[in-house]
């Protein structure tokens, strides 16, 4: 082979050598760049909680303007808070949902939004599940916080039970209220497709005589608690795990927006049937979280929402869990 030099100087032998080289052990000829994916991994995270597995399941997220829906603010007041996150009022918000498995009950707390949302806003939790490993025919038991739409859409597609095997629990208030059409002309006009949606999200389990309902604080299921924690709406609660000696509090809608209401709890948001009921709530729950060091898991914080509430000088700040390799403690 002749011996070629670029105007470097620089013989090329070698780079020819390089490329012959390359394909007699079938590397890949090089590309400019590579094309893009544009998916994320499947939406579950698991650790442990004393002895229970819980999982993380993503619904998705959706986009939401919370400058039209944030109460008890100024413009001025959210600006300044979302800028110390890097946020505009344009906020991709997470639903989440939690599987606990207890060793003797799968227990599925929410279920996201279904398909109430459209296209590309949440309805993931069935491909969640079972990119999870489990099958949403070994649910035997659904906590619902409360009876709002990206809570409990995802218990129904078509009419069509999507937990056969699951009874499904909820408050008695927010049954009595979203239940029954009566109280619909004297809710908020932004509540009312509430009732049409709670008909059709529970429908198929009330028919079956699959909808059990509760009051005040008790335990559910062997290690799982509730903890009324009215004001989003009439029977809105938090469940408490408790395994050993550690405890994980699924808050569903007491928290919106954490860049914004830990550090201002009093703000409050459009879709709360009693906004001071719903602030005072945050505030006393936000203590009690940071005096005892619980760990807690919100429905719309960043996924898999689950972490710990930190007291700061002002207010609560919020530290997310640190990643786990799933060992017991």
């Amino acid at each position: 082979m002749r011996k070629i030099t670029l105007k470097t100087g620089k013989p090329m032998m070698a780079l020819l050598a390089g490329v012959a080289l390359a394909g007699a052990i079938g590397l890949p000829a090089a590309q400019a760049a590579a094309p893009m994916v544009l998916t994320q991994a499947p939406g579950y995270y698991r650790m442990m909680v004393g002895s229970a597995e819980v999982t993380a399941i993503s619904d998705g997220t959706v986009t939401i303007p919370l400058d039209q829906l944030l109460t008890n603010t100024t413009p001025a007041q959210l600006d300044k808070l979302l800028a110390r996150s890097h946020l505009a009022p344009q906020v991709e918000t997470s639903i989440n949902a939690y599987l606990v498995n207890t060793g003797t009950h799968l227990v599925l707390v929410d279920t996201g939004a279904g398909k109430l949302f459209g296209p590309g806003a949440g309805g993931r939790l069935q491909e969640s599940i079972r990119a999870a490993g489990y099958a949403p025919e070994q649910v035997d038991a659904v906590l619902i916080t409360h009876v709002h739409g990206d809570h409990s859409g995802g218990l129904t597609a078509d009419g069509r039970a999507l937990f056969p095997n699951a009874t499904v629990y909820v408050n008695r208030h927010d049954a009595e209220f979203w239940f029954d059409p009566a109280n619909k002309p004297r809710a908020a006009e932004n509540q009312r497709a509430g009732f049409d949606q709670a008909a059709e999200q529970f429908g198929p389990y009330r028919a079956a005589g699959k909808v059990k309902t509760f009051d005040g604080a008790q335990e559910l299921l062997p290690g799982l608690f509730t903890q009324p924690a009215v004001g989003h709406t009439p029977g809105h609660t938090v469940y408490v795990l408790k395994s050993g000696a550690r405890e994980l509090h699924f808050w569903g809608d007491l928290l919106h927006a954490k860049d914004v209401q830990f550090a201002a709890p009093d703000i409050t948001i459009r879709y709360d049937v009693d906004s001071p009921a719903a602030a005072r709530q945050r505030k006393a729950i936000f203590a009690d979280a940071a005096r005892r060091g619980y760990l807690v898991a919100p429905a719309h914080t960043p996924f898999p929402g689950i972490g710990y509430v930190r007291a700061t000088a002002t207010a609560y700040d919020w530290l997310p869990v640190p990643y786990t390799a799933l060992q017991a403690r």
